[in-house]
């Protein structure tokens, strides 16, 4: 067997050497090698970082509007499901301001609040820091969507549009939720007038 192995041995070495293939070199990474595969890495991370940073916002944007489009179309869904008001009511802040969350529910006195009479259907959180959801006067407080699909306010109109926005004054990258009179809702993107 020792045999065997030295005979294998020797075979190789010769067939290196009959056709020129030099034996690995046990070689690394030298320093300077190593500090310009940092820089070039530092630079493509300092070009993509705020790229990722906008994506993450506009995700966060879409999310937001997303949530209250969805939460408009269960509105209106149970309302004509049931064949009763379903309301959609801010939670605390100012009129015009949704940022603290809302409610949805079947408003049974017939008060236009939620209280213990009513029918809670979802609440949904605040919004996260930094982000804003505002209306227009029709939708200041609540809206509701009437036994047939169509909509009316608290306001003297009975269409209206929410304003998802991530800072202050950004109208590019804003969200727009918009619902006609029929209670349709529908989400466009960076056509907002203001933006608090």
């Amino acid at each position: 067997m020792n045999y065997a192995l030295v005979t294998l041995d020797l075979y190789l070495v010769n067939f290196m050497y009959a056709y020129k293939i030099k034996p690995p070199d046990n070689t690394g990474f030298t320093l300077i090698e190593l500090l310009v595969t940092l820089v070039i890495i530092a630079l493509i991370a300092t070009i993509g970082f705020p790229n990722f940073t906008q994506t993450i916002r506009n995700s966060r944007l879409t999310t937001n509007a997303n949530q209250l489009l969805s939460s408009l179309n269960y509105a209106r869904s149970e309302a004509i499901k049931r064949a009763t008001n379903v309301y959609v009511r801010r939670i605390g802040g100012a009129s015009q301001n949704w940022d603290g969350g809302w409610n949805v529910f079947i408003d049974s006195d017939g008060d236009q609040i939620f209280n213990n009479a009513d029918t809670l259907l979802k609440t949904y959180p605040p919004l996260a820091n930094g982000y804003t959801l505002r209306t227009g006067g029709n939708y200041g407080d609540w809206v509701a969507f009437l036994s047939t699909g169509l909509t009316s306010g608290s306001g003297p109109g009975a269409n209206d549009s929410f304003r998802v926005c991530a800072t202050a004054g950004d109208l590019v990258n804003s969200r727009r939720i918009s619902i006609n009179v029929v209670g349709r809702a529908r989400v466009s993107s960076g056509d907002v007038a203001s933006c608090p």
